[in-house]
């Protein structure tokens, strides 16, 4: 028999974690099935989408048992370059807003 060391964790939890998936799955259709417009349609596709994918990091792929350096080690730098698309995708509106204004604005 061998001894191998590991950390065995109980197969209910991925039970669970099944069972939500599913259900915040069945969600996610629901809001096509109820033909929610606008943004409220995306906002909650969005945030159906960001708790499944936060689940299948956090227990399928461990995260939840690694320690906080790799976790921060992982998940910052994509919440990093997020941010820093938004301020760009901002500066890009601003700019275009500012030459739309001067060029219409008979020069």
């Amino acid at each position: 028999m061998s001894t191998t060391e590991g950390q065995q964790h109980p197969i209910a939890i991925y039970f669970w974690i099944w069972g939500l998936l599913f259900v915040l799955s069945a969600c996610s259709y629901m809001v096509d099935y109820l033909e929610f417009q606008g943004y409220l349609r995306w906002t909650l596709i969005i945030i159906f989408m960001l708790l499944k994918a936060g689940l299948i990091v956090a227990v399928f792929m461990h995260m939840m048992w690694e320690r906080l350096a790799m976790v921060y080690a992982i998940l910052v730098p994509p919440l990093v370059i997020l941010v820093l698309i938004g301020l760009m995708a901002t500066e890009a509106e601003y700019v275009f807003l500012k030459r739309l204004f001067f060029f219409s604005a008979g020069g």
